[in-house]
């Protein structure tokens, strides 16, 4: 199976190549700043566009729906583990010592498998492997998130856990093995059908009433298959389906 590492920057170019371009030159600004290097994370602000902060906006206006609510975050499609890292600071933020508030991710780390006939679209044919992550990088990705935690109180106890394969099957092995779990919000971004569909069906019983369930591309020509997977589970006449006004690909809905 061939592995992509690059389809969401191939995705953006689509959209525009100038501003993708530009969007580069960010990046070469960063990687050639003048800042001494101990001072470059303090002004790292410098560098990151109105797309960037419009996810932690969005992230943000998720979690700050779950203040009061008690429960665990979970995650259905990490790749580098971004919202992660932003779940865990806004932990830090509003819940200092919600240590209850765990944050549980599921990926194959693979990239997409099998495709469904519902994830085709007229835009961009998909295939196994796109948005795959390098090798090893699960190792990485829980070296940052271990010293995100360094830096928050209660830094002795493990908040994070990184399931890794197949979510379809490993949802239900965690939930079997975490009969605890109270799930406050589940953000959902496979990008496809089949995952998005089965994981969904297997943590309602694990919802909290107040719930957020977020999806990551939802209403979006390239990815039918969040939408379909939904419709089929829950229902779009059944709930109200949150616009935020900072991401336009994205969307949530309170389950009630």
């Amino acid at each position: 199976m061939e592995r992509n590492t690059i389809s969401d920057a191939e995705f953006l170019k689509g959209y525009s190549s100038t501003d993708f371009d530009k969007r580069l030159s960010f990046r070469d600004l960063l990687l050639n700043a003048p800042i001494p290097k101990e001072e470059l994370m303090n002004n790292i602000s410098l560098f990151v566009d109105r797309r960037n902060i419009s996810r932690i906006l969005f992230i943000n206006e998720m979690y700050q729906k779950i203040i009061g609510i008690h429960g665990s975050i979970i995650e259905f499609g990490t790749r580098y583990g971004t919202n992660l890292s932003l779940f865990t600071s806004l932990r830090g933020i509003y819940e200092p010592f919600n240590h209850n508030r765990k944050l549980i991710a599921f990926d194959t780390f693979n990239g997409f498998p099998e495709l469904d006939k519902k994830d085709d679209n007229a835009n961009i044919k998909w295939k196994e492997g796109d948005f795959a992550v390098p090798e090893n990088y699960p190792d990485y990705l829980t070296q940052v998130l271990k010293l995100h935690e360094s830096i928050s109180p209660l830094p002795e106890i493990k908040k994070f856990e990184l399931v890794i394969g197949d979510a379809t099957i490993n949802i239900s092995k965690y939930l079997q093995a975490h009969k605890e779990t109270i799930i406050a919000l589940a953000y959902f971004d496979f990008d496809i059908y089949k995952p998005t569909a089965e994981c969904l069906k297997k943590i309602i019983p694990y919802l909290t009433k107040g719930a957020v369930i977020g999806f990551d591309e939802i209403n979006v020509l390239e990815c039918p298959g969040e939408a379909e997977a939904l419709r089929e589970v829950l229902g779009t006449k059944n709930y109200r389906i949150q616009h935020s006004i900072f991401r336009a690909n994205a969307g949530y809905l309170i389950f009630e």
